[in-house]
């Protein structure tokens, strides 16, 4: 089976499943469905984000709460985000985008925290979290406070992540700011970001160069549609002020899995890399570019493997394989099983 190398820290997993928990999820049964034990995530500091992602669109599902550990304020119905990427992706650019998501913010039922951009400077724009219209000032700040902490930071690097997939390319952001002290949980962020971390700031939001603002949106229905099937584990775990130069091609290539996935010269040319600086930093970190697209293609199989609604075929076709017989031979070759024996297990492990 292919060691995909891509874990996140444990905390994450802890903090979804004490969520869950008490939401009324059955927190064991959620562990057996997925072959975890307990054991596994409490003697470790990382796990696997592909479970990690299984997880979390199984607890949405059983909460029925899209934007479960996010900032929202209520249960936001199954489909929302998707409706609201549909509004989103007909925008012109980052800026008309930003703007449209904010709006349905205001209509969708269950969201109580709106974006709010603003200008700092000639060169710098700030995103803000601030509350919708029918929102108290006290709710607000209750809202903000440092009980929260964990899902201010999850839905901050949401809304950074969605606006990266928006124009196809990274955003640096130049900080991070919250509005309360610095929790332990976040200690390993501050200490290793890139961007500035700001605590006991006046808001809770993040800022970055004025002119992605004016950068295309180059979505369109048939990549919404690849986005949504593995949301929102890819948003949620990545973390871009924090990246390796492993993540940040995985974020690149995870964008498009399909044949049209680019070569090690175009992922080079988008970090400013050459290729050989690229290969040498990738091998530094224990990988290498082909396994990594290999991955990338695993997990959005994984994913694909979980919807009933797509036949085998189709999931050959998306990921850019010219015959169904290939891709079911490189199933095998990554995870031992065929695609067909995979959703048997799944449809064992949900019975």
């Amino acid at each position: 089976m292919i060691d995909t190398d891509n874990y996140i820290s444990t905390d994450y997993v802890l903090r979804l499943l004490c969520s869950a928990q008490e939401q009324g999820c059955d927190v064991d049964e959620l562990l057996r469905e997925l072959s975890v034990t307990r054991k596994e995530i409490e003697s470790g500091h990382s796990f696997s984000a592909v479970k990690y992602g299984q997880l979390y669109q199984r607890v949405m599902w059983l909460v029925q709460d899209e934007c479960f550990g996010m900032m929202s304020g209520g249960k936001v119905r199954i489909g929302s985000f998707r409706l609201m990427c549909l509004t989103v992706i007909h925008a012109e650019t980052l800026r008309q985008a930003i703007f449209r998501a904010a709006e349905f913010s205001e209509i969708c039922r269950g969201f109580t925290i709106s974006s709010q951009l603003e200008q700092v400077d000639s060169r710098t724009v700030r995103l803000r979290m601030a509350g919708i219209e029918s929102l108290s000032d006290e709710d607000f700040q209750s809202l903000m406070s440092q009980k929260n902490a964990d899902r201010i930071r999850t839905s901050l690097a949401v809304w950074h992540r969605f606006n990266c997939w928006l124009i196809g390319k990274e955003i640096p952001l130049l900080s991070i700011s919250y509005s309360f002290e610095c929790p332990d949980s976040f200690t390993e962020l501050a200490e290793s970001a890139q961007a500035e971390i700001k605590f006991g700031q006046e808001y809770n939001g993040f800022e970055f160069d004025a002119k992605y603002l004016e950068s295309r949106v180059i979505q369109n229905a048939k990549s919404l549609d690849d986005f949504i099937r593995s949301a929102p584990y890819h948003l949620v775990i990545r973390d871009s002020a924090t990246a390796s130069v492993k993540a940040k091609v995985r974020s690149i290539l995870s964008r498009d899995v399909s044949g049209a996935m680019p070569g090690a010269e175009a992922v080079a040319s988008k970090l400013h890399l050459s290729v050989t600086t690229l290969r040498r930093h990738l091998q530094k970190e224990e990988t290498s570019f082909q396994k990594l697209k290999d991955e990338c293609r695993l997990e959005a199989a994984i994913h694909y493997l979980a919807c009933p609604d797509i036949t085998n075929n189709s999931i050959a076709e998306r990921l850019g394989f010219d015959e169904a017989s290939a891709f079911f031979r490189a199933f095998k070759k990554w995870t031992g099983i065929t695609p067909g024996e995979y959703r048997k297990q799944l449809l064992l492990q949900q019975a």
